[in-house]
């Protein structure tokens, strides 16, 4: 693919990082604001996780944006890694995050009064629900566009983000209008959104992990790789495929069997062509390394 459509997917990324930093950001604000004035600790846990949204926007932001730079002498693959070195980062203070939320709705469930949160509370818990779900299709189409699992992560932790509003809002009402015996309904749910951060944060710092160690490519590339090989004219077969994710985009090893019979330049033109093919058939393809092996058989089919 040509350069400038590799430059439009990055910039639909950062611009789908820009919107969940500024949303992120609003409504962290606002729960713990909401939360410290209208004595609601599920509000502050949930702040903790929209601020901690936020950051990891912004990082992503700065990550896309750093990894447009060019190939140079210390880093002649690139720089898309940056993504997950930031992505590592921000699941672990995510995670640190969810103990310190986890710990004051411990401390809020084990104090003898209890001051049932106010009213309009349940407003803020509304809007978080409504807002992550915008987020959520919004960043779902833009993935989709871009064949960006980072933003299909997140799109996902957003969908879990307008749940957690949900359940919120739910206990929130309990704690107000149900009476004493459901005041523990407000820290109760902020230990529930402490262990969402926490798994969250858990699963983003194994994800960064899996792609800094190059870890193969999940099944749907690596079919659609093969099977964009397979149809090359000349290639018998594909011996071995290595598919590494860096950044938006996807790094081939492959090696394809052809005729043993084939001059030096014949198999060189059979490798460009797969090459040439995979590069313009797969969005996310970076580049291709291929290898010619000699086939053990005859032609597919013979």
């Amino acid at each position: 693919m040509s350069r400038a459509e590799i430059a439009e997917l990055y910039r639909l990324g950062r611009r789908a990082a820009l919107w969940g930093f500024g949303a992120s950001l609003l409504l962290g604000a606002s729960k713990l604001a909401a939360g410290s004035l209208g004595h609601s600790v599920a509000l502050l846990a949930d702040a903790v996780h929209s601020l901690g949204d936020a950051l990891l926007s912004a990082v992503v932001w700065g990550a896309l944006h750093w990894s447009q730079r060019p190939p140079d002498r210390e880093h002649p693959y690139g720089h898309t890694r940056a993504e997950a070195v930031a992505g590592s980062s921000i699941a672990l203070l995510l995670v640190m995050s969810a103990f310190a939320a986890g710990w004051q709705s411990l401390h809020a469930l084990l104090e003898p009064d209890r001051v049932p949160p106010h009213t309009w509370t349940l407003g803020v818990a509304a809007a978080s629900f409504a807002v992550n779900e915008a987020l959520f299709r919004y960043n779902r189409r833009v993935a989709k566009r871009t064949g960006s699992l980072a933003l299909e992560a997140t799109a996902w932790d957003q969908r879990l983000d307008a749940l957690t509003g949900l359940a919120i809002f739910a206990s929130l009402l309990l704690a107000r209008y149900g009476g004493p015996a459901w005041q523990l309904a407000d820290p109760v749910a902020g230990l529930g959104v402490a262990a969402v951060i926490c798994v969250a944060g858990g699963r983003l710092f194994w994800a960064s992990l899996h792609e800094l160690m190059d870890a193969q490519a999940g099944p749907e590339v690596i079919e659609a790789v093969r099977g964009e090989a397979l149809a090359v004219p000349g290639v018998r077969g594909v011996e071995k495929l290595l598919v590494r994710k860096t950044g938006l985009e996807h790094l081939v090893d492959i090696h394809v069997e052809v005729d043993p019979e084939l001059s030096v330049r014949e198999g060189h033109a059979i490798g460009h062509a797969v090459k040439d093919r995979l590069l313009a058939a797969i969005v996310t393809v970076k580049d291709v390394l291929v290898h010619i092996e000699p086939s053990p058989s005859g032609p597919p089919g013979a």
